[in-house]
């Protein structure tokens, strides 16, 4: 019997359905019944993670405990910026948390790389900086005029602007970073992976998402163990 696994959810939608799809891609199954049980808030609502001063950590504790109250085990966040209230998050479901972030880091240290360049917003950046270190590697950022882009193009996705301009821009970006001394890239933001894939650069490519979904599957199936609270 597997955990049921409960997702934070709607930060953005797409990239919500983005994390669901790679979930079921990486669930070993041979019929419906040996998938993992999924209680998920997509929730659109939740005040905008980029600016602190909406105060999404108590509308994000709100939902981890709802999804407690539905049956949820464990919890994951399919947002990256959202980690930063990680700890309120816990501690209102009294749920543990399959941490996105820590998941993304270490399989950028199992590239071999030395630094990561991050595609990611201002306070997932703040995050990553601390989770590399704790991997002994360093972070790659953009200058500030191309994290203005970045956010841009992070907003337009969210419009549903998947044009060829926003592929083009965000592997664009990627290769500033590359050109700054990055060994691997990580889209540590769920709407980059929306406009850029594996493949995209001749860096190794870090899917935040895809590496929250390979140890969701791995914590749910018994294969790993659950993480501490």
């Amino acid at each position: 019997m597997s955990l049921v696994l409960g997702v934070l959810g709607g930060m953005g939608p797409a990239a919500t359905l983005d994390f669901l799809t790679k979930l079921q891609a990486l669930t070993p199954a041979e019929r419906d019944q040996d998938h993992i049980r999924t209680i998920v808030d997509i929730n659109p609502q939740a005040p905008d993670r980029n600016d602190p001063l909406n105060k999404p950590g108590p509308v994000l504790a709100e939902m981890a405990g709802a999804l407690r109250g539905a049956g949820a085990d464990v919890l994951a966040i399919a947002c990256n910026t959202a980690h930063a209230y990680a700890d309120m998050i816990v501690r209102a479901s009294g749920l543990p948390l399959i941490d996105m972030i820590g998941a993304a880091s270490a399989a950028a240290r199992d590239t071999g790389a030395a630094r990561a360049g991050v595609l990611g917003t201002r306070e997932a950046l703040k995050l990553y900086r601390e989770y590399l270190a704790a991997q002994g590697m360093g972070i790659v950022t953009l200058p500030p005029e191309r994290q203005e882009v970045f956010m841009d193009l992070i907003y337009r996705i969210k419009r549903g602007d998947l044009s060829s301009g926003v592929r083009s821009e965000m592997a664009a970006l990627a290769a500033d970073l590359a050109a700054g001394g990055a060994e691997a890239i990580i889209a540590g933001c769920t709407e980059v992976p929306l406009a850029y894939q594996h493949g995209s650069g001749r860096l190794p490519f870090i899917d935040a998402g895809e590496a929250l979904a390979r140890r969701c599957v791995s914590v749910c199936l018994g294969l790993e163990p659950v993480p501490a609270i």
